[in-house]
């Protein structure tokens, strides 16, 4: 039996943004004090926390701090220093550990650790030069997607090539000293999902159902559950969710993002480590959280039921929509009806600029469609939801 972490202990989290800070939150409810390190003061976590240090995710001394002060640490990014997290996962209580960072922080090693789970990628080859890019172009054929091996989000780090024509501009945009690069063949998808998955370091495990995801801009802007796609597809996506999971060893959560391209063809686009913006819906929409379910694995709790109690559609409210959004709040537009109930969260970052998330609104209705029809009617998306092709 591996170490359990009762109520009325302190959770240490790296990174300060709104994952964390719902995290926080619900945590609270089971009776957990929480401590964030953050390098901006005021961050959305270190709101809702007993304390924040105010520092850089690779300051060791800061994060020694953070480990004195807790009796679990995680984080809610993945993008915080893996090697501080290797410092901590020796230092202190880690149950995420370091490996898992490591690995998703990295496009071909996450690749490889997928095939290694027996779960298929979109076919893909490495790129050191302007001839393996060419060669490969040749290979997978066009469209395909250039993408920098670390550090891309939200579209950030990624070029799609229609011709081989496009292939030397691309490559001498996003290569560089110490870039590693990967081509991925286009996959022409139908639907995108994601599953996230919970495990506990006893090796206990549970998925969320599928939520099919439309993404604007590279960036995601609705999750809908129950995904549109038929019930074998959603059984395979957890089945395929969870042998990641348990090949991994994850302890938390871990997002498995999928492409769907007809019939029984689903493809892992990739992970995250830790709670994910498409799995917000569950706060409303299940009988536990995923933020909730993250604590509860880490502290090695028993996992709470992941049953979906009612269909939902999340939409983020960017920098663009908050203001928006606000003046509908204003109006009174935030009340049920129709037999659709909005949820708001507003994040608290100080900032708020195009295209950075500052917060969502959960649709809880009997039916998908009027959900929709509400984000329409509301103004705001400025007809975003008709723009549901592939975006990639």
């Amino acid at each position: 039996m591996t170490k359990v972490v009762l109520p009325g202990s302190t959770i240490g989290v790296l990174g300060g943004g709104q994952l964390g800070r719902m995290m926080a939150l619900a945590g609270a409810h089971m009776g957990y004090r929480f401590v964030t390190l953050d390098p901006t003061p005021d961050a959305p976590c270190g709101q809702v926390s007993a304390a924040q240090i105010v520092a850089a995710y690779d300051d060791r001394a800061a994060a020694r701090e953070l480990a004195r002060s807790a009796d679990v640490i995680t984080y809610e990014f993945e993008n915080v220093d893996s090697g501080v997290a290797r410092m901590l996962e020796q230092e202190s209580y880690v149950p995420q550990g370091s490996r898992l960072l490591h690995t998703t922080q990295h496009r071909l090693r996450e690749k490889r650790a997928v095939e290694e789970a027996g779960v298929r990628v979109a076919p893909y080859r490495q790129v050191e030069s302007e001839k393996d890019l060419l060669d490969a172009v040749e290979l997978l054929g066009t469209p395909c997607v250039l993408k920098t091996a670390t550090g891309g989000y939200d579209g950030k780090g990624q070029r799609v090539l229609h011709s081989e024509d496009e292939a030397e501009a691309a490559f001498a945009e996003l290569s560089g000293p110490g870039v590693d690069l990967v081509l991925e063949k286009f996959i022409d998808f139908e639907k995108e999902l994601s599953v996230i998955a919970a495990r506990t370091p006893d090796g206990e495990a549970a998925a969320f159902p599928a939520a099919e995801n439309v993404h604007v801009d590279n960036i995601l802007h609705l999750s809908i559950v129950p995904a549109r796609v038929p019930q074998e597809v959603q059984e395979k996506a957890t089945e395929m969710a969870l042998s990641v999971a348990e090949s991994l060893g994850v302890a938390g959560l871990v997002a498995v993002e999928m492409f769907w391209a007809g019939g029984d063809e689903l493809y892992v686009n990739e992970l995250a480590p830790r709670p994910h913006n498409s799995g917000h819906y569950t706060i409303e929409a299940c009988v536990t959280s995923q933020f909730e379910q993250h604590v509860r694995a880490i502290c090695n709790l028993p996992l709470g039921p992941t049953t979906l109690l009612t269909p939902a559609v999340m939409v983020n409210v960017l920098g663009e929509h908050l203001e928006p959004l606000i003046r509908l709040i204003e109006k009174g537009g935030m009340r049920s009806r129709g037999g659709v109930t909005p949820k708001v969260h507003i994040y608290g970052k100080t900032e708020s600029r195009p295209k950075r998330k500052m917060g969502h609104v959960t649709l809880v209705a009997d039916d998908v469609d009027p959900a929709l029809a509400w984000i329409e009617e509301a103004g705001i998306w400025e007809g975003q939801v008709a723009k549901t092709g592939p975006v990639r």
